[in-house]
């Protein structure tokens, strides 16, 4: 080769500090998975039947990996640094198109999505590759992840040409299998940074939080709004509001702590997978499951609501409750007896809710979520204000 002629440049990355918070770049990128959750939502409020809730639920796991892995991603390189900006656009154009088959996922537009999730776990997977040049032990975990990837996206291209209960059965075994495998092939080499691998999956519970507050909206297009319209709006967001509260008032502060004061590697990174990956999950599903709720409430608040939607919304905040329990036990090893009973009344009361008014429905579901606040700010006070205020290691919280 002549001396004057180069070689065109490889695709390099930038690291992350370690000191740095997520950037805009990310949130930019997250903006599409706005989209995902709406159209999740509209897919079964279209069907509200158990048959539209496991799809919705099912597309729901499908994008929430796809985000997982871009999380892990750049918590490792700079996203707005170099080719990987480019990347970065590129995956979030697959990911547009996704969104956009979401309502026609198990029918017509069910090959086209499987196309644009595999153009968007490869383009994952190879600029994975390139961040971990020079690491060894990054490199095997990566080339363990393309196995799982590879296999989930033949499967779900593979249910793109079936139908029924095969299909389904396939997009469930590619979900389970895709997930399962960070937990099989091992948490040794990769790499986190703490602060900003919580900050963004904490935006993501914002985002999908948003999600509830747009079925609000979209819930009361086409009526006259009166009173009951109304009452509904105000504590739909007083429900909301109370699932922020109970996120990120504690729960997301000693999150985050214990991740940072992790040993780095093994410890941290199972942390990570679990605490994040996987039991952010069921919060996110509980959240567009009460989007559904709220949805169905704004368009007929004087009437009951049928049994799919009110299990939609009472059972989605108890799923929400119940992954804050896994999530506290998996963080600091304590259990949640209050926040566990609340799932369970929760759970008990959907039956009952058949019968009443679904404005009363949901006043039930924000009378009991506020007095769960209450209980528990008024319970732990002192260990509470010593949390947010005083940077308590995450152990005290053995006490809540």
């Amino acid at each position: 080769m002549s001396p004057s002629v180069r070689r065109p440049p490889s695709v390099t990355t930038t690291l992350r500090d370690e000191d740095e918070s997520v950037k805009s770049l990310e949130l930019f990128f997250d903006l599409v998975l706005v989209l995902a959750l709406t159209q999740c939502t509209a897919l079964m409020a279209r069907e509200p039947t158990w048959e539209g809730l496991a799809k919705g639920l099912l597309i729901l796991g499908v994008m929430w990996w796809t985000w997982v892995g871009y999380a892990w991603l750049t918590s490792v390189i700079d996203p707005e640094e170099g080719v990987v900006r480019i990347a970065m656009f590129g995956a979030m154009a697959g990911l547009l198109v996704i969104a956009l088959c979401i309502p026609e996922a198990f029918d017509d537009d069910g090959l086209l999505f499987a196309a644009g999730y595999g153009f968007v776990r490869a383009m994952h997977i190879v600029l994975f590759m390139a961040a971990s040049r020079g690491d060894a032990q990054l490199r095997s975990s990566v080339l363990g992840l393309a196995v799982s990837t590879l296999i989930g996206c033949a499967l779900i291209g593979g249910a793109s040409l079936a139908d029924g209960h095969l299909q389904g059965a396939l997009w469930l075994t590619a979900i389970l299998l895709d997930m399962a495998g960070p937990y099989f092939f091992g948490a040794e080499g990769w790499k986190i940074v703490p602060r900003h691998f919580a900050e963004r999956h904490g935006l993501m519970i914002i985002i999908a939080l948003g999600e509830s507050i747009v079925a609000i909206g979209v819930g009361v297009e086409g009526l006259v709004i009166g009173g009951g319209e109304v009452l509904a709006a105000v504590l739909g967001i007083a429900v909301v509001a109370a699932m922020w509260w109970l996120y990120f008032d504690v729960v997301a502060l000693v999150a985050e702590r214990r991740l940072h004061n992790a040993a780095p590697g093994r410890e941290r990174n199972e942390i990570a997978r679990d605490s994040f990956s996987y039991l952010h999950f069921p919060m996110i599903a509980g959240i567009v499951l009460l989007a559904l709720g709220l949805k169905k409430t704004l368009q007929h608040v004087a009437d009951p609501l049928e049994l799919v939607p009110a299990a939609a919304m009472l059972g989605g905040v108890a799923l929400y409750l119940l992954a804050h329990v896994a999530f506290r036990w998996r963080n600091v090893h304590r259990f949640s007896s209050h926040r566990l009973l609340a799932a369970l009344v929760l759970a008990a009361f959907v039956p009952l809710a058949r019968h009443v008014e679904a404005v009363a429905t949901l006043g039930v579901l924000a009378v009991l979520l506020i007095a769960l606040i209450v209980y528990e700010t008024l319970r732990f006070a002192d260990l509470r204000d010593r949390l947010r205020h005083q940077g308590v290691f995450p152990e005290v919280t053995s006490r809540t």
